[in-house]
């Protein structure tokens, strides 16, 4: 199949070009992302691949159909970011990347926690700077605490059983109950239980219209004051207002967040050299007890090749037309 493969860096070229060099697809590499003022580079081309912050809408999928577009493959999990049901009407299957390292997820989200209570960053800083001091670095012991998860899916199991393995007590609320999680012991609450009894919340949840800013000013206000808040999953998990405001506050005492609701325009580009004009992660990186990473929980060598692996395979499966139902995201699943 011939694909435009948009949102590229060079490690999506690397590892897409390393599992397809028996050239069995002609991939095409876009830096720019998918848009409305893009969507003419999809002329010609039989399908298009898309990252995570490429905004499919119901207007751009009729002008991809127009095209001549068959199919849309994601490079992730992640499926908020496409009008699913709009592809269903133009018959255009959607296929996605449904895990690829849920261990890279959640072991980031333990590197995040650690990071923000042994205050390793603010350390190493201080001394590549000569100073040895450890005045204001104190944190404290992760074994004996509660630990709340919310979503035990692949990656929220895999982050339970690490911070069982620590020694903390894991409480947890899903829909669905996880029977792996429950014979070792790990609590399933209601989810206001889950708020007010955790020391550290991980959100390992997907993005519905349920889930959107399930982290509130009325969830805040449920938690223990000093809440330590953990996202890398969706960043509109999180009301970024109502967390400025609990961070001014001493609510929330510490937040690592991979992911961030207008990530679209910040992550995966260099801007060092540029004014950033979002003036709210601006804010957030202002507190000192808050830690941003630019949507880097998925990024191992692991989770690159499958991601390559699994796109290869869907463009491959359709072009044969036998759709792996795990791959293929439907309109159910938006429910």
């Amino acid at each position: 199949m011939k694909v435009a493969v948009f949102s590229t860096k060079s490690y999506d070229r690397e590892y897409l070009d390393k599992l397809n060099q028996d050239r069995k697809h002609e991939l095409v590499y876009f830096e720019a992302s998918l848009k409305a003022e893009t969507v003419r580079l999809a002329e010609n081309f039989d399908a298009v691949c898309v990252f995570v912050n490429d905004k499919i809408d119901k207007e751009l999928i009729e002008k991809l159909k127009k095209l001549g577009i068959k199919l849309i493959v994601l490079r992730c999990a992640g499926f908020n970011n496409v009008d699913i049901e709009a592809a269903c009407e133009q018959n255009m299957p959607v296929l996605r990347v449904p895990a690829y390292s849920p261990n890279a997820v959640a072991e980031h989200a333990l590197a995040l926690i650690m990071t923000l209570n042994r205050k390793t960053h603010k350390a190493y800083n201080r001394v590549r700077e000569g100073n040895f001091s450890i005045e204001r670095l104190t944190g404290f012991d992760l074994n004996g605490k509660t630990i709340g998860v919310i979503g035990t899916g692949k990656i929220g199991c895999i982050f339970a059983k690490i911070m069982l393995g620590l020694g903390c007590e894991v409480i947890a609320f899903d829909k669905f109950p996880n029977p792996e999680l429950q014979d070792l012991k790990v609590k399933y609450l209601p989810l206001e239980d889950v708020f007010k009894q955790s020391e550290i919340i991980s959100l390992h949840c997907p993005l519905t219209p349920e889930t959107k800013h399930i982290i509130n000013n009325n969830s805040l206000n449920m938690m223990k004051k000093g809440v330590m808040i953990i996202n890398t999953s969706r960043g509109k998990l999180i009301d970024t207002d109502a967390a400025i405001q609990a961070l001014k506050e001493g609510r929330i005492g510490y937040l690592g967040v991979d992911v961030y609701a207008q990530e679209e325009n910040l992550f995966f580009k260099d801007l060092s050299e540029m004014v950033i004009l979002d003036d709210k992660i601006s804010r957030l990186m202002t507190f000192p007890n808050v830690l941003v990473t630019a949507h880097q929980a998925y990024f191992t060598d692991n989770a690159l090749t499958q991601i390559a692996a699994t796109t290869l395979k869907n463009l491959s499966d359709f072009e044969q037309g036998s759709i792996d139902p795990k791959n293929q995201v439907c309109i159910e699943m938006m429910k």
